[in-house]
C-alpha cells in the first residue's frame, strides 16, 4: 500500500481532534505509505490551525475538494482524474458519496457504508462500534489485516516543547483540571473543580488549569480560589492545540468534561479522569491509553452536578502516581 487515500466529508477543529488516534493509528500499520487526506465537502482543519500535529502522519491534504455529494459525479470524469490509490479508505457511510469515491482509480477500497458491501475488506462482525473512535480503529485494522498496532507519535515543535517547559519547569507533580466543555450543560461545577484542586495541593501536587477561550471568564475565580495553581494558557495571546499538548505531557493525570480539552490530553497520552452527563461516553469517550470514565447515570440521571467529588478524587488517584514521599497512597482516596 504505497499510496493511501483517507476521505472525510470535513474536520472542524473538534473532529480533526477527535481523529488524531485514527490517523496515529494508521500511520503506525502503514509506516512508509503516502497518505493523502481529502475533504470532500468542506474543510479540514488539518489543512491549518491542525497541520502542526498532523506533520509526518499526513502527507498531503486535499481541502474542500468539492468531491462526494452530488448524483452527477457518477457520470462524467472520474474525481481526482490523473490520480490513482493502492488504497481508498471512505470514513464515512453515505451510499452515494462511497459510490461515487469508488470511481477514483484506486486497486483496494475499503468502506463501512451498506454494511461494507462495497468494500474490499469486511469484518467477520459487522456490528457498529458505538465510538466514532472505535469505528475509525476498526477501519484501521480491516486495512492492516491486524489488531492496530500502537500509535505513532505526534510531531514535536522544539520551540513549543520548550515554551512549555518555561510554563510547566520540570521537578514538580502537576495535576491537569480542564473545567470547560462546548456547552455549560456538559460541565461539571466549577466549584467541585477547585475543591478537587484544593485537595490535590494539600496532597502536594500543583494544579493546572486548562482553560480555552470559552472559560476565560474563569480565571479570576480560580486565581481568586487558589493563588498556587496554574494557568499556563493565560499567559498566551493565542494558545494552539500543539501547546496545549504539549503541557499535557508535563502532567502526571488530568480531569476533563466531555470537550475538545479532554480529546487534547488524550492525545498527549495523559492518563486521563473523563466526566460525562448529558453526551453518551460509549460514543465519545476519549481514546487515552488509561482512562477512567465517569457518567452521571451512574447517581441517577444525566446533570453533571451529579458526579460526586469523593469519586472523582478517587478516580483520579487511581490513575495518578503517588508523590514518592507519600506514606501511604491510600490518602488520595480521601
Amino acid at each position: 500500500m504505497r499510496t493511501i487515500l483517507v476521505y472525510v466529508g470535513l474536520d472542524a477543529v473538534g473532529d480533526g481532534v477527535m481523529k488524531l488516534p485514527f490517523v496515529r493509528g494508521l500511520r503506525a500499520a502503514f509506516p512508509r505509505s503516502r497518505i493523502t487526506w481529502l475533504a470532500g465537502k468542506g474543510h479540514t482543519a488539518y489543512a491549518d490551525s491542525l497541520a502542526p500535529l498532523v506533520a509526518g502522519l499526513i502527507d498531503e491534504v486535499i481541502d474542500e475538494s468539492g468531491i462526494g455529494s452530488r448524483v452527477g459525479e457518477l457520470v462524467g470524469p472520474r474525481p481526482l482524474p490523473g490520480r490513482a490509490f493502492d488504497l481508498i479508505i471512505d470514513t464515512q457511510r453515505r451510499v452515494l458519496t462511497t459510490l461515487i469515491l469508488r470511481r477514483i482509480r484506486h486497486r483496494r477500497f475499503l468502506s463501512a457504508a451498506a454494511g461494507f458491501l462495497l468494500s474490499d475488506f469486511r469484518p467477520a462482525d459487522r456490528r457498529k462500534p458505538p465510538s466514532m473512535a472505535g469505528q475509525l480503529a476498526a477501519l484501521v485494522a480491516l486495512a492492516g489485516g491486524r489488531p492496530a498496532a500502537a500509535a505513532a507519535p505526534l510531531p514535536k515543535d522544539p520551540a513549543v516543547e520548550a515554551r512549555a517547559d518555561a510554563l510547566l519547569p520540570p521537578g514538580r507533580r502537576y495535576v491537569g483540571i480542564a473545567p470547560g466543555a462546548g456547552g455549560r450543560h456538559k460541565c461539571w461545577p466549577l466549584e467541585r473543580f477547585l475543591a478537587l484542586a484544593a485537595r490535590l495541593e494539600a496532597e502536594g501536587a500543583v494544579p493546572v488549569f486548562i482553560l480555552g477561550p470559552a472559560e476565560a471568564d474563569w480565571a479570576g475565580r480560580v486565581r481568586a480560589a487558589l493563588p498556587a495553581a496554574l494557568l499556563p494558557l493565560q499567559h498566551e495571546a493565542e494558545a494552539s492545540p500543539m501547546l496545549t499538548i504539549a503541557l499535557a505531557r508535563r502532567l502526571a493525570a488530568a480531569v476533563a468534561n466531555d470537550s475538545g480539552a479532554g480529546h487534547l490530553l488524550a492525545a498527549a497520552d495523559t492518563p486521563l479522569v473523563s466526566l460525562f452527563g448529558p453526551t453518551p461516553a460509549e460514543k465519545f469517550a476519549p481514546a487515552a491509553g488509561r482512562l477512567a470514565i465517569l457518567r452521571a447515570q451512574d447517581w441517577g440521571g444525566e446533570a453533571m452536578d451529579l458526579i460526586p467529588l469523593d469519586a472523582v478524587a478517587a478516580a483520579l488517584a487511581g490513575l495518578e502516581p503517588p508523590p514518592l514521599d507519600a506514606p501511604n497512597p491510600s490518602t488520595h482516596m480521601e
